[in-house]
């Protein structure tokens, strides 16, 4: 049995009997005094609440936070918003969930943009840096997780594919701003746009939520990164030292200050360009998702936005009135 009904398709009155992701769980009490189960259900449509008022014991147990469902329900219409009267759930079993089914994935196809950052790797012309990072990317069990890891739990690329998109996103520009700056080391810029994040591919899990790892929270991606290059510089036979030392800085300046994490803020032209780059693009996205899933679209501005400090203008649906001419 697989997954076919898609939380943003139901109306209130179906009989929905389909999989969902337990993203919250807590037990409550009615005003009568009663338990239920208040559930919060998701998948890549969306999220919507759900309740259990009967068999409150023997359901309590079944799931928990970030558990994969099987649930008998119906629909509901609650205060103009429709919920899920869940009558029975049972644990999904591995092979009835694919998770492309739960999380959001990006808009274009994975190989495709996979293989635009792979004509970008083949362009570094430096033999050692190309080295490098065919020795990631000649890797299945790393491309596989390359492809598939989203770029963050929450602020920016927050899907399926996101690191991805992320990374080629900001190897694009640089390719265009090294035009600019001639004087910028383009091999080492590329190869240190095309890794910054490589880390990510470890510092989040995505089987249930999206969310750390043990190694994501104690190390973190831009340790795990440097990690990751040291052991494979170290099994190139006479890779530069000044040039592992260079990226290895680009990697460990890239979110800039020291605030955001970086150990070190960027020292030189190189890592001041990647870490721009990466910087306008994460923070772009996060503005375009934002506007994206703001609920009020007759609104002039989104909701005000937690982490970037700041209500986002989405501007008028209306068009421009055309200026008066001047007498």
């Amino acid at each position: 049995m697989k997954k076919s009904v898609f939380l943003k398709d139901i109306k209130a009155g179906d009989k929905v009997n389909d999989f969902f992701l337990v993203v919250e769980k807590n037990s409550a009490f009615s005003q009568k005094g009663t338990p239920y189960l208040n559930l919060r259900l998701k998948d890549r449509s969306g999220e919507m609440e759900a309740k259990v008022w009967d068999n409150v014991d023997k359901l309590e147990g079944v799931c928990k936070k970030g558990d994969y469902i099987f649930v008998r329900s119906r629909a509901v219409s609650y205060r103009n918003t429709i919920q899920l009267s869940l009558l029975d759930i049972r644990p999904a079993l591995p092979e009835e969930i694919d998770p492309l089914d739960y999380f959001p994935t990006i808009e274009g196809d994975v190989e495709t943009l996979y293989g635009e950052l792979m004509d970008y790797l083949d362009g570094v012309g430096d033999p050692y840096l190309n080295k490098l990072l065919h020795s990631f990317f000649d890797d299945e069990n790393f491309s596989t997780l390359f492809k598939r890891a989203p770029a963050a739990k929450g602020f920016h690329h927050n899907c399926l594919g996101g690191l991805l998109e992320h990374t080629l996103t900001v190897t694009r520009i640089l390719d265009f701003l090294l035009k600019l700056y001639p004087e910028v080391k383009r091999d080492l810029t590329m190869t240190g746009g095309i890794l910054h994040d490589i880390g990510k591919v470890y510092e989040f899990s995505y089987t249930g939520l999206i969310d750390y790892t043990d190694e994501g929270r104690l190390i973190g991606h831009i340790v795990m990164g440097v990690e990751m290059v040291d052991e494979k510089t170290t099994l190139i036979e006479g890779f530069p030292r000044q040039l592992a030392l260079e990226l290895r800085h680009i990697i460990l300046s890239h979110h800039g200050n020291l605030e955001f994490g970086s150990p070190k803020r960027p020292k030189t032209m190189e890592a001041m360009l990647v870490h721009q780059v990466d910087d306008l693009d994460a923070k772009l996205n996060a503005f375009r998702e934002f506007i994206k899933e703001s609920p009020d679209n007759s609104s002039r501005w989104t909701p005000y936005h937690r982490l970037l400090d700041r209500f986002i203008y989405r501007g008028s649906s209306e068009p421009e009135e055309e200026p008066e001419m001047l007498p």
